[in-house]
């Protein structure tokens, strides 16, 4: 699972109009109504809450509020609220060392009375540096409303505000879609546009400027003037742009299928203000610890394909997602869920997830002194090279009442592949340069 999808996010969900298509076909291929079909004269609401864990990283836990209302035979208001919590330890990728590493604090920050020990840590030998201060709060608020604009037509409208500490974002989307062939299928074309403002602690690192650290200096005056030396702007902004085409088929009463295109340009700030790289000499011991850099704009295609399959007494779907962009990322997506139906309205639901990407083309483990720097460069481990693996199962079943619960638990392994090194580097092969990630995902639902 990638966490930080505000900085860099390798896929999107179908758009409102597509995934509503979707649901509800998989519903008529089992032979059910549902109230979506149905004019409602109340509101559908679902709450969710989730909590995801990286062993010995970063912690989420993630509430999210839904509802829905149908106000006439094709009106539909939807919102979602989410709010999320991320803490723990990340990595701020440096490379691991055979000996203790201290490190500067994202706002290089002394405290009141300049106390040294609040504006730095320390990594312990043949650790991967970890800043263990990582935490964030994100509130978001996402509004649709879809309505038709003839028999065969429909539009939705809609707009998403999101908050953090360091980060807030505003969007509006769009989508037109038609129905033809008897209602069978579904042409759509959507939109979004949006902008984003980064305001990260401490302000916005200058590319390769190198991480002043306290105690490094004879005072604070003298650090806090090489901090400020490695400061630009204190915010800066992204620009967001994409669209999506698509088409969703029934082909008969037991079978769906769909395919889109989605195109996305993004623009601005692309870095990631916390992340540094580790400069080494020929022996792989840190001499220096800079900044990295990323191009300002990022071009952006993916290709989605999903079938889904009703058998006797269950439904299975797989999907396959292709992307590419122009900083050189390609990934595959393979992701399969099989919904087998229980007694009195449950159900238990595995899920399988296989994810592979190539590296981004300026993705380095380390840089090494005496050699000209690059243009760009990062040491993110999430735009490495890298295979994942997430296998889970969801369980639901009915309430007395008539509401609905679900119970999902999934685990999570990533799995970084060993990059192209920077030559004329020795003494590297007891160090772990590229550490596994293992995470565990615990979800549960509840529709009323």
């Amino acid at each position: 699972m990638q966490l930080s999808t505000k900085k860099l996010s390798p896929s999107k969900p179908p758009t409102n109009r597509l995934a509503e298509k979707l649901a509800i076909a998989a519903t008529a291929l089992v032979g059910t109504t549902t109230q979506g079909l149905e004019k409602a004269e109340e509101w559908d609401f679902a709450a969710s809450i989730l909590a995801y864990s990286e062993l010995d990283r970063v912690s989420a836990a993630e509430l999210i509020f839904n509802g829905e209302k149908e106000y006439d035979d094709s009106a539909h208001l939807s919102f979602k609220v989410v709010i999320d919590t991320l803490t723990g330890a990340s990595a701020n990728g440096a490379i691991e060392q055979n000996f203790p590493q201290t490190f500067a604090r994202p706002s290089g920050g002394l405290s009141e009375d300049d106390d040294i020990d609040e504006g730095q840590f320390v990594t312990p030998a043949n650790e991967t540096p970890l800043d263990d201060t990582f935490k964030d709060t994100r509130v978001q608020l996402n509004i649709s409303w879809t309505d038709a604009l003839s028999e065969d037509y429909r539009y939705t409208v809609g707009t998403n505000l999101s908050k953090e500490y360091d980060y807030a974002s505003v969007s509006v989307n769009g989508e037109i879609a038609k129905e033809l062939n008897q209602k069978n299928s579904t042409l759509s074309i959507g939109f979004s546009g949006g902008v984003d403002q980064y305001n990260p602690e401490g302000g916005i690192p200058i590319a390769f400027s190198s991480m002043a650290i306290q105690d490094q200096f004879a005072s604070s005056a003298a650090f806090r003037n090489a901090f400020n030396a490695t400061r630009g702007d204190s915010s800066d902004t992204i620009t967001n742009g994409e669209a999506l085409l698509g088409w969703t088929q029934v082909v008969n009463r037991k079978m769906l299928i769909q395919f889109n295109y989605g195109f996305s340009l993004s623009d601005g700030y692309l870095s990631d203000p916390f992340k540094i790289l580790s400069v080494v000499n020929a022996n792989g011991l840190t001499q220096d610890l800079v900044y990295e850099n990323r191009p300002d704009t990022r071009t952006q295609h993916s290709i989605f394909g999903l079938a889904k399959y009703h058998l006797d007494n269950s439904v299975f779907d797989v999907s396959y997602r292709f992307l590419t962009n122009d900083w050189g990322i390609t990934s595959h997506t393979i992701d399969s869920h099989w919904h087998f139906y229980g007694s009195s309205g449950s159900f238990w639901e595995p899920h399988i997830r296989f994810y592979q990407q190539a590296a981004a083309d300026f993705y380095t483990p380390f840089l090494v002194q005496g050699v000209n720097l690059p243009k760009y460069a990062s040491a993110d481990y999430r735009i490495g090279e890298m295979t994942a693996m997430t296998v889970g199962l969801k369980y639901g079943f009915q309430l007395s009442d008539g509401d609905r619960a679900e119970i999902r638990l999934e685990y999570y392994k990533q799995t970084p592949t060993k990059a192209n090194q920077p030559q004329g580097v020795v003494n590297l092969e007891g160090l772990d340069l590229y550490p596994d990630i293992d995470a565990f995902i615990l979800q549960f639902n509840y529709y009323f």
